[in-house]
């Protein structure tokens, strides 16, 4: 179980990680430089966030577990407890939202809201309703507008605080929408229950994955290629055909949960065999402030970035080194915090008003009683 934790700890910083250098890109502007930089770059493009959200799932199994075997009323505990996580994020993400129009956090508090209901839900339930949300999003394409309140050259939403555009925005054509986003959770929450620790399950997972991953690529790979040559459109065609976040279709969900798969089973190998070295130490503890790190990537991150004149009009390069920097700092900062502290600034605020909204509703519940 140990190395479980530390594999799961170590894929949550390096989905961190992706996170920043997709976002530090975007910021940014960064378009030109290097073709391979900018091509390796754009694979992290709605996978590191997938990744952050997959493990969210495995992390909430791992909670579940604690009460699998108990009875109703503490498995109902732990449901409200997930709405009352979900909850506050929506709200945090919200407030966050006029900062970082990108948030992730405000779609989590939704992942999470809905996932309660699902959290001791079979195995089969579990995957049938990930099939079903991600083969019936594309219909859903050809019943609302994808485009619409969306000003795609300045990635503006036009009509985010009415209430039409935040649920369009939220539920449908945002950057992390609830449908069919909501799949990866449930399939961290099923993944979550696998023997991770058990080397036959590892195996299975990852060639399972990497064939996935591998078919897919090149299929679509084929297609995109094929249509080049029937004369398609390439606003079409990225539309369509590709395996990026945008929109989120069957191909793109597909791959970016394989890719997951992948770096999940290996970070868990990596946590086996080198569980007690000085760098797996501190990346479990970067991945630990995972929280933290989010929020402050952007206030003080893009802060730095925005008071040195750095927001557009930059290389590849200049992100990506202003992405390790972040990342560097990031880390030596968990180093040292973790020395004193054993939850981040963040977590810990999290953790504080979660205990507080249970306490009142506790205090509620016997009231009304």
């Amino acid at each position: 179980m140990s190395a479980r934790i530390h594999g799961i700890d170590l894929a949550r910083a390096l989905a961190i990680f992706g996170m920043v250098v997709v976002n530090f890109k975007l910021v940014m502007g960064a378009t030109t430089g290097n073709p391979q930089l900018l091509s390796l770059s754009s694979l992290l493009e709605g996978r590191a966030a997938a990744l952050f959200v997959i493990l969210a799932g495995v992390g909430l199994t791992l909670s579940a577990r604690k009460v699998q075997n108990h009875n109703l009323l503490q498995r109902k505990q732990l449901q409200n407890k997930v709405i009352m996580r979900g909850i506050l994020l929506l709200c945090l993400g919200l407030l966050y939202l006029p900062v970082w129009p990108a948030d992730i956090l405000h779609f989590y508090g939704c992942y999470f809201i809905l996932a309660s209901w699902l959290l001791f839900a079979s195995h089969r339930t579990l995957l049938t309703l990930c099939a079903v949300i991600v083969s019936t999003f594309p219909a859903l394409l050809l019943i609302i507008d994808y485009s619409k309140g969306w000003q795609w050259e300045t990635l503006t939403y036009l009509d985010l605080w009415t209430l039409d555009g935040l649920i369009r925005r939220i539920f449908y054509n945002g950057f992390h929408p609830v449908f069919p986003w909501v799949a990866f959770l449930l399939f961290g929450i099923w993944l979550g229950r696998q023997p991770l620790h058990n080397i036959a399950t590892q195996r299975k997972l990852f060639v399972g994955a990497l064939v996935i991953l591998i078919v897919v690529e090149g299929i679509f790979y084929l297609l995109r290629t094929l249509a080049v040559e029937a004369g398609m459109q390439d606003q079409d065609i990225t539309f369509l055909l590709s395996t990026g976040p945008i929109p989120p279709l069957p191909q793109y969900l597909v791959c970016a949960t394989a890719s997951a798969v992948l770096i999940l089973i290996s970070c868990i190998k990596l946590a086996q065999y080198f569980a007690h070295t000085t760098i797996l130490k501190v990346l479990e503890q970067t991945g630990k402030l995972s929280l933290t790190f989010y929020i402050t990537h952007v206030i003080i991150g893009m802060g730095i970035l925005e008071s040195l004149n750095m927001l557009g009009n930059q290389s590849i390069e200049m992100a990506l080194f202003s992405s390790l920097i972040f990342c560097l700092s990031a880390s030596c900062f968990a180093m040292l915090w973790s020395r004193k502290f054993t939850q981040g600034p963040i977590e810990w605020l999290f953790r504080y008003l979660i205990n507080r909204a249970e306490t009142y509703s506790g205090h509620f519940f016997y009231a009304r009683k």
